[in-house]
């Protein structure tokens, strides 16, 4: 097995994994291109896992590429900014997603179902926690429920679509 990093502006430690070797996929099968094998590109598969290696080449994690904003030209991973968030208000889930912004790139919108959330005490809670001003949420959206997949954990895909007709709706 290969790896390699492929450098992500913004992301100062580690980067995007991509591996090759006898036991990645002969390819993807994609609905714009039915029926026709597309192999990864010179034989590399890109995880879009965001990671470190160490010396003695074990590898961390730190998060998903998709999970990750641009605002103003830096990373921000939405995934530390929900870790920083979760003891905010313990008794209500949380997520944090990146929305489209036309002055920055992007901007996070923390999204849950605390009925009171207010953004000066989501960014209060982060300057105690001495977390960069870049993991603020722009703005908060209140939902009666957080969608779920079967498996209990939060439903990205079907939240990101709600949040962005729900965002597009109020401008």
């Amino acid at each position: 097995m290969e790896e390699r990093l492929e450098a992500v502006p913004g992301i100062e430690e580690g980067g995007r994994l991509h591996v090759r070797g006898p036991n990645v996929m002969a390819g993807y099968l994609r609905a714009e291109n039915p029926g026709v094998l597309e192999p990864p590109q010179e034989g590399w598969h890109d995880t879009g896992d965001i990671v470190v290696i160490d010396k003695e080449g074990f590898i961390t994690i730190k998060g998903r590429a998709k999970r990750f904003a641009k605002i103003g030209g830096e990373m921000v991973s939405l995934t530390a900014a929900e870790q920083a968030l979760a003891d905010l208000w313990p008794q209500d889930p949380i997520a944090v997603l990146a929305m489209p912004d036309a002055r920055k790139g992007e901007r996070l919108v923390l999204v849950t179902t605390r009925k009171d959330a207010a953004r000066a005490d989501a960014i209060a809670h982060l300057r105690d926690k001495r977390a960069p001003d870049l993991m603020s949420p722009a703005e908060i959206v209140v939902l009666d429920a957080m969608p779920v997949l079967g498996s209990g954990k939060t439903d990205y895909v079907g939240l990101n679509k709600l949040i962005r007709e729900k965002v597009e709706q109020a401008a």
